[in-house]
């Protein structure tokens, strides 16, 4: 059965078209706030029950359980604290305001508290260091001296070069029902699939029914693909190498935190809400640099045992001379000279030289796409 939406119903906050319409006839007369691209992907992954149950930013009750508890205040697992930051605010609590990005109208929002908070607190609790050169820290740093918590109506959104790959989780719970699939797998990445990826996703999909594919799409730090890199590579995967009865890509605009495990929690209830079962838990997922250990997010899940998605805990993939195949530590008996581990980091360096990968670490259709950019990656 498709999953139930995180807190039991899915979050629908969109302005009716009259609503809007007045809205924005009257926009003039309401007070403003800029806010920046990762807020405006915010505002949408609200308004489309990305990040079901909230209906809005977080208040001072909510970000502080989220901080302290990992849950929001009514006891809901909950680990990212999602959150609008301004300058000194030049409107009360109680006030309707509208939000711009780039002197667009994103939202309207009720302004139900305006408070303060501890920026080494939040980066402490939530990435587990105060190191400003995590880049996660070093945003939390940046951002503004105040906190906006407050239900939003979403008035209009971001021009989206992928919206052929865009569905809303309303939409993927109606495909997953028409395709009679009772159990799904999602699986997150902001990468281009190798070998190990491949392995670790059809391994999940053996023991479900549909296996979905979700990559993230948005701001990225440098070295990172760029996201119609992810999507080309993508598409030539699926062409010639994924059933298609069983599998299916669609994408989510997101910005990433880089918080290690509790990002991982996060990740998992944003699949929730599109309709997963289960959720593939990766080696230092949502990880960045030297932070968190490489399984240190599979323990985080014990802590949750009321997140309504099933983690699937499949090992990092390597090759194996003597096995002649994609394997993991649990499957294959042979010592550490047979292996051969396939580093994104490698991959990167390998392309980067115009070197072809061997064909047991990237398909060479795969390799094809990326070659086919000047610039493949984010700089």
């Amino acid at each position: 059965m498709v999953s139930k939406p995180h807190g039991g119903k899915l979050v629908r906050r969109i302005a009716a078209p009259k609503t809007r319409e007045r809205i924005l006839s009257e926009q003039k007369e309401y007070p403003k706030a800029e806010i920046d691209h990762g807020r405006a992907i915010d505002l949408e992954n609200i308004a489309h029950g990305v990040y079901s149950p909230l209906k809005g930013f977080l208040t001072s009750d909510d970000f502080q359980s989220v901080l302290d508890h990992m849950r929001l205040s009514d006891d809901t697992p909950w680990t990212i604290p999602i959150v609008l930051d301004v300058e000194k605010p030049e409107f009360e609590e109680g006030d309707a305001i509208l939000l711009y990005y780039d002197d667009l109208p994103i939202a309207r929002m009720h302004v139900e508290e305006i408070y303060t908070y501890d920026k080494k607190e939040f980066a402490q609790k939530i990435f587990k260091t105060t190191d400003p050169n995590h880049p996660g820290v070093a945003k939390v740093y940046a951002m503004s001296e105040y906190l906006v918590g407050g239900e939003i109506e979403l008035l209009n959104e971001l021009p989206n070069p992928f919206a052929k790959y865009t569905l809303r989780p309303v939409e993927t719970r109606v495909l997953f029902k028409e395709r009679g699939w009772k159990t799904i797998v999602a699986f997150q990445t902001r990468n281009v699939p190798h070998m190990g990826h491949e392995y670790v996703q059809k391994a999940a999909l053996t023991f479900v029914d549909g296996l979905f594919i979700n990559p993230v799409l948005g701001k990225k730090k440098r070295g990172d693909y760029k996201d119609e890199v992810i999507i080309k590579a993508y598409e030539v995967l699926f062409k010639h190498y994924y059933p298609k009865d069983a599998a299916t890509l669609a994408t989510v605009r997101y910005e990433m935190r880089y918080a290690g495990p509790r990002e991982a929690i996060h990740h998992a209830i944003m699949r929730k809400n599109f309709g997963a079962t289960h959720f593939i838990v990766g080696r230092d997922h949502a990880g960045v640099g030297d932070y968190y250990g490489p399984y240190e997010a599979w323990d985080l899940f014990d802590e949750f045992p009321d997140l309504g998605i099933t983690p699937m805990f499949i090992r990092e993939a390597f090759y194996c001379r003597k096995c002649c195949g994609m394997v993991n530590a649990k499957i294959c008996p042979h010592s550490e000279e047979f292996h051969v581990r396939i580093s994104g980091t490698k991959l990167r360096k390998m392309i980067m030289s115009g070197e072809k990968p061997p064909e047991y670490m990237m398909r060479p259709e795969v390799y094809e796409v990326i070659r086919s950019f000047k610039n493949p990656f984010v700089e």
